[in-house]
């Protein structure tokens, strides 16, 4: 792959436009912010150049040049002076009005014969028309513009008429296309600009609703874990505390279950919260796999260890993506929990694990408790954050007593066949 050589010459050129362009760029957005802070400052500084300009060709004379007749009073050379100038301090709020004010005048101004170069500013007001107005208002104010040429050419003669009206009739085209074409671009730039903070807006809300999943998907994680290690420490400790005076032994090892679930405990939060240390590059996030398939036989053992007697089946062999696995392994967490928790003593748990074609699976654990169903909770934890989980992959989830005359509780989770994406 080859590269164009680059000039010193052209390097210079663009080191030399680019700050002009830049220059310029700047210059015109001060006086447009300046314009809209100081609206009638600005009017005001126009419509008196516009005033002094045609003082000057009154004073000094320079109508005579173009006047057909060099009679006029002076009396009437100022007001028509005045009449063509002063009325420019409202052309932008309202040009149609000022078009109808200078009217009189210019038909004036074409009667007497004066010609006076003044009446060439309602170009300026049939620029603001075709900028502020609907387009329909040229339709009104042409003629009103090519009147007076009309006039002038019938009683004075000069030029043939139509020759007048011509030019004129094109120095009108050329003010309302120009009002036309910044309009337009006004238009442009207001929608890119109301786009921008469509936009903008749009990014902020999904940047909040992104932040608010993570951190409803984290609540869930640490719900699952804490809750879990808890209600299996609790129930170890319990042990621990009626054997202490008959069995040593047995003591001590729920002491030592205890230290290793806590330990467990503690790595699985270390690994969820250092994702959130994005910004820190000396530690880097352990990047450990989630809890899967084949982890369900350590958590089974920490359940057992804390004297809930557990009997699992398993149907079919098939291999889940992970995300699947996460579920499945999060809904039997929470199930076993909640019969730690609330099911009472001299309870036993069963869960069943049907594999399917596809990645479809059906999870069923039931125990055969007496307590109190388990809560459900408004944060989107516990059950209903297991739905949602189930949720992502079109699945459902049912929790609730067994049917009469069993008694307990059955959690069953079922996910259908993968869909082709």
């Amino acid at each position: 792959m080859t590269h164009a050589p680059v000039t010193m010459d052209a390097v210079t050129d663009d080191r030399a436009a680019e700050p002009l362009t830049e220059y310029t760029q700047r210059i015109a957005q001060r006086v447009r912010a300046f314009d809209r802070r100081h609206p009638l400052l600005w009017d005001l500084h126009l419509t008196g150049f516009w005033l002094t300009a045609a003082l000057i060709d009154y004073t000094g004379g320079g109508w005579r040049n173009i006047a057909h007749n060099l009679d006029v009073p002076g009396w009437l050379l100022l007001t028509l002076s005045l009449g063509f100038t002063v009325p420019l301090l409202w052309r932008r709020g309202h040009p149609g009005a000022v078009l109808l004010t200078m009217a009189p005048f210019a038909l004036v101004n074409a009667w007497t014969g004066a010609i006076l170069q003044a009446t060439m500013l309602q170009l300026l007001v049939v620029f603001h028309i075709a900028l502020r107005l609907p387009l329909r208002a040229l339709y009104w104010s042409t003629p009103l513009v090519l009147a007076p040429v009309l006039v002038s050419s019938l009683r004075h003669g000069g030029q043939p008429w139509n020759q007048q009206l011509g030019a004129q009739l094109m120095s009108i085209a050329v003010a309302a296309l120009i009002g036309v074409t910044v309009r337009t671009r006004r238009n442009y730039t207001a929608a890119l600009e109301d786009r921008a903070r469509r936009l903008e807006t749009e990014r902020d809300q999904q940047a909040r609703i992104a932040t608010a999943a993570e951190r409803a998907r984290i609540a869930r994680e640490m719900h699952d874990i804490i809750g879990h290690n808890l209600s299996v420490i609790t129930g170890l400790a319990d042990g621990g505390k009626y054997a202490a005076g008959k069995s040593p032994e047995r003591a001590a090892q729920a002491l030592d279950a205890i230290g290793t679930t806590s330990r467990q405990a503690l790595g699985e939060l270390r690994r969820l919260l250092d994702v959130l240390r994005d910004d820190d590059t000396t530690h880097p996030a352990e990047r450990t796999p989630q809890p899967g398939l084949t982890d369900l036989d350590q958590l089974i053992d920490g359940v057992r260890s804390a004297g809930l007697p557990v009997h699992t089946r398993t149907e079919g062999r098939a291999t889940l993506p992970p995300g699947r696995q996460l579920t499945v392994f999060r809904v039997v967490q929470e199930a076993l929990t909640n019969t730690l928790k609330h099911a009472g003593p001299e309870t036993t748990s069963e869960i069943s694990i049907a594999h399917g074609d596809k990645g479809a699976v059906t999870v069923t654990i039931t125990d055969t408790g007496k307590g109190t169903p388990p809560p459900a909770p408004s944060d989107g934890r516990g059950i209903p954050g297991m739905r949602e989980r189930t949720a992502l992959y079109g699945g459902t989830l049912e929790a609730g007593p067994r049917p009469h005359p069993e008694q307990g509780w059955r959690v069953r989770l079922h996910l259908p066949e993968e869909t082709p994406q």
